[in-house]
């Protein structure tokens, strides 16, 4: 008698069980957590083609970080960083509040948004010196480093054991045995290389080091979705270095895969700096369990540094309800008046993002997007190349950098305010990375950036509708594949 389950009873009953799995997950996904509808959609897919794969993918990818108290504040911190933001708050409410430069005033509305919404304190006494070339800034940074003098507090996503790596760690052990007080935070996956005997002689020499959401069962790293993105170096409370570099040998252009690299890192020193390493300061306390907190002795920002204004603005999931620097970009995008450049490796925003670039360009702005030539993630180049094509049609110009791989992360607008930070313009970046990014006001600022980026199209091709309109099928497909799970890349 034929069996009634033709592939087995065993291996029938294992599908059974999987579906069952897979129908409990989606009524998760559905009733339990507020996911966009096109990323519930985008599992529910993934779940129901994919059964047992798909159900440890989200088990591994999809996971809610608000139970984490990341963003924790100490009494003495709590007093001096919000009470001075309500302070400021309520003096530009009253009208009182002086800006140095008329820039920073045509900007009140987008600096209102990042105190209110991104708890973000306004400061107009900042220098700032944009570097595009790896090697220059690691010979600044460690520069820097040998010049410190009491503390270096670092947290990079990515540092490797290489060439690059090693003169950086260096330079750390170099200070700690100076007596230096070095804190090294590093997240758990993106530095899993550096795990093992690569720290030892740093901590030998008394530098601390912690890691970021480790592995903790098996080993594996089950957050694989909400890693600590950001790249900050605070030196000595005064200097401080944020952008798109990590420390790796392919940041200074010496990989074979990608050859050379371009991207933008900012040093700055002034007022800012304060809340830059108060970042620091909070992502140390939750990663290593040190009672630590701000020194309220250590900071310099009574001597002005310059006449540049910066917000330092941070987002992650541990406070899903708040994009902070989606909504920074947003605001900027919808304020435009003459033009918008934006360099980004990943182009996947949400559709508020597409539509406000779409409508700017179709006012009459300026806009132009750079991307790679070069993928580093295959799926997330295809959906990225095919979101820039649609922006073609509105006016958008849309440039494919042609020299390496460009990993800037930079948006500039009407040559008055900027963006320089970790994160790229996608749906990973604004809701499931921990990332920060600085927002700069002033013309002089603004135009330096404008003048790199014209630089870069030389080193680019410019991707019409037409040469967009003629790609092969496989292109297509790729596209179309790759757009079904763009939500939850």
């Amino acid at each position: 008698m034929p069996s009634f389950f033709p592939l087995g009873e065993k291996t029938s009953l294992l599908f059974i069980i999987l579906y069952a799995v897979n129908i409990l997950l989606g009524f998760a996904v559905v009733f339990l957590e507020r996911k966009s509808p096109s990323a519930t959609l985008a599992w529910l897919m993934v779940l129901f083609v994919f059964p047992g794969v798909g159900a440890l993918l989200y088990l591994i990818l999809s996971q809610n970080l608000s139970r984490y108290r990341i963003t924790h504040r100490s009494t003495y911190e709590e007093e001096r960083f919000t009470n001075a933001l309500r302070s400021q708050i309520s003096d530009m409410e009253n009208g009182i509040y002086r800006f140095k430069d008329s820039d920073f005033s045509r900007w009140e509305q987008l600096i209102r948004m990042d105190q209110e919404y991104g708890f973000s304190y306004f400061t107009q006494d900042n220098s700032v010196e944009f570097i595009t070339d790896g090697e220059e800034l690691f010979d600044r940074m460690i520069s820097d480093i040998d010049s410190a003098w009491n503390s270096i507090d670092m947290e990079y996503f990515i540092v490797k054991p290489d060439e690059t790596g090693k003169r950086v760690i260096d330079a750390l052990t170099r200070a700690a045995k100076r007596g230096i007080e070095v804190r090294l935070l590093l997240d758990a996956l993106g530095s899993l290389y550096m795990q093992g005997g690569a720290l030892r002689e740093l901590e030998a020499a008394g530098g601390k080091v912690s890691w970021f959401l480790p592995a903790r069962v098996f080993r594996i790293h089950w957050e694989v979705n909400y890693r600590n993105h950001r790249k900050i170096c605070v030196i000595d409370s005064r200097i401080g270095y944020t952008g798109g570099f990590n420390i790796a040998d392919e940041y200074t252009g010496r990989s074979k895969k990608f050859g050379g690299w371009r991207d933008t890192h900012v040093r700055l020193e002034g007022g800012c700096i304060e809340d830059l390493d108060q970042r620091f300061v909070m992502d140390w306390r939750f990663a290593s369990k040190e009672p630590f907190s701000v020194n309220p002795y250590e900071y310099h920002s009574a001597v002005e540094k310059g006449n540049v204004g910066i917000q330092i603005l941070s987002s992650g999931p541990d406070d899903p309800d708040r994009n902070q620097i989606e909504m920074a970009y947003l605001k900027m995008i919808s304020s435009a008046r003459k033009s918008i450049i934006i360099q980004s490796p990943y182009f996947i925003p949400g559709d508020s993002i597409k539509n406000a670039l779409k409508n700017a360009a179709l006012s009459g702005v300026d806009v132009s997007i750079m991307i790679p030539n070069r993928p580093d993630h295959i799926f997330v180049y295809w959906v990225t190349y095919s979101n820039v094509g649609d922006l073609l049609s509105s006016g958008v110009k849309v440039y494919v950098y042609d020299k390496g791989f460009l990993h800037s992360k930079m948006m500039s607008v009407d040559g008055e305010v900027s963006s320089v930070g970790s994160a790229n313009f996608d749906i990973r970046s604004f809701k499931l990375n921990f990332e920060s990014s600085a927002i700069i006001y002033g013309s002089s600022a603004a135009r330096e950036l404008e003048r790199a980026f014209e630089r870069d199209i030389e080193d680019s091709f410019r991707l019409t509708e037409r040469i967009y309109r003629n790609r092969s099928a496989w292109t297509k497909f790729k596209e179309c594949i790759s757009r079904l799970v763009s939500d939850i890349l």
